[in-house]
């Protein structure tokens, strides 16, 4: 049997001992991401020993956003994580499952997921993307990429393209707000209407401020 609290510690400071790629993906992202998974785990009856590790080690090996490796992240992360649980001494018949969990998290690898645990996992760090951690995360990592708040002449990309590298507004609407639709458990897809809806309200109240009406 799996000693999950020895797991998690160990699991926790491996990570730890990692530097973030930047500062939204840092320790406080990973545990986050933990905590709601275990929460998703419980309602949706999923199997602990797999979510568990597959969230602490789902951002082992780090990858800057404007990489091109960024597609590979989430593989490089599995695999990475495949070989500290060997190591660990975590049974050889569940690492094909974590491997998945962790691989699968990524929504720029777009990996189809093949388990309830991996949806969790998914489910689980797309919610850390949404709400007013969300806002955060996107401003901490728009400005470590020198990426201005918004276009001052059309702050909502109402006559022009998107572009989340110029701008971080848009990144809202380049992916942010897309996120809900992809939930895979119906406790994450609720969790990330409400948060959407947070974001909402903060870029209404941005766009009142400087000036732009925000669309409907």
């Amino acid at each position: 049997m799996i000693d999950l609290q020895r797991l998690a510690h160990d699991c926790e400071q491996f990570v730890a001992a990692r530097t973030a790629a930047d500062p939204a993906h840092d320790i406080s992202h990973v545990k986050r991401v933990v905590t709601t998974a275990l929460q998703l785990t419980d309602i949706e009856q999923a199997k602990k020993e797999i979510t568990l590790p597959a969230a602490w080690l789902h951002d082992c090996v780090q990858v800057a956003k404007d990489s091109p490796d960024r597609e590979r992240a989430s593989r490089l992360s599995a695999d990475e994580a495949v070989h500290f649980l060997r190591d660990w001494g975590y049974p050889e018949t569940q690492l094909e499952a974590v491997h998945h969990a962790v691989a699968a998290h990524s929504y720029s690898a777009n990996i189809p997921v093949r388990s309830k645990e991996a949806g969790v996992v998914q489910d689980a760090d797309r919610l850390d993307a949404l709400g007013a951690m969300g806002i955060a995360r996107c401003l901490l990592t728009g400005g470590a990429m020198g990426s201005a708040l918004y276009d001052p002449e059309d702050p909502f990309a109402q006559h022009r393209p998107l572009d989340d590298r110029a701008f971080m507004v848009d990144h809202f609407y380049r992916k942010l707000f897309k996120l809900p639709d992809t939930m895979q458990t119906e406790a994450g897809r609720a969790e990330a209407q409400r948060r959407a809806n947070h974001m909402r309200l903060w870029l209404q109240e941005l766009g009142r401020e400087a000036g732009h009406r925000l669309p409907a």
